[in-house]
């Protein structure tokens, strides 16, 4: 594998006060994309650029990757499983804080840490 094609991209901000962060954002020109307040969680989308905002489910931000989404969350016809993606960072010498199960198939998702310690989560959901 050349290049690896991580699917859609966004930021996992850790927030506070999940309508202060929805306001500020919308501010900025985000408008809600997917997930409500009820659940402690918001999508908002301007363009290409994602920015999921979660109350009280981790404690840090994350840089997350959907294998076989594009940025709107259309599903892509063709994509690196998430597996395939796990054994490659793997072969690379980079080990994954999570793993997801190699015999599977589906939906899965592994972590793994950047060398200043910021998690990076590739998360398929088909």
């Amino acid at each position: 594998m050349n290049s690896m094609e991580l699917g859609a991209f966004s930021v996992s901000l850790a927030v506070k006060d999940l309508s202060a962060s929805k306001a500020f954002y919308q501010a900025l020109g985000f408008s809600h994309f997917h997930g409500d307040l009820e659940h402690n969680f918001l999508i908002m989308k301007n363009g290409d650029a994602l920015v999921g905002l979660f109350q009280g489910m981790f404690e840090d931000n994350i840089l997350t990757f959907n294998p076989g989404w594009d940025s709107s969350a259309n599903e892509l016809d063709s994509f690196a499983d998430v597996r395939e993606l796990q054994r490659h960072l793997i072969n690379q010498g980079i080990e994954p804080v999570q793993t997801v199960d190699e015999k599977g198939q589906g939906p899965g998702s592994f972590v793994v840490m950047d060398p200043d310690g910021n998690a990076i989560l590739v998360d398929q959901h088909r």
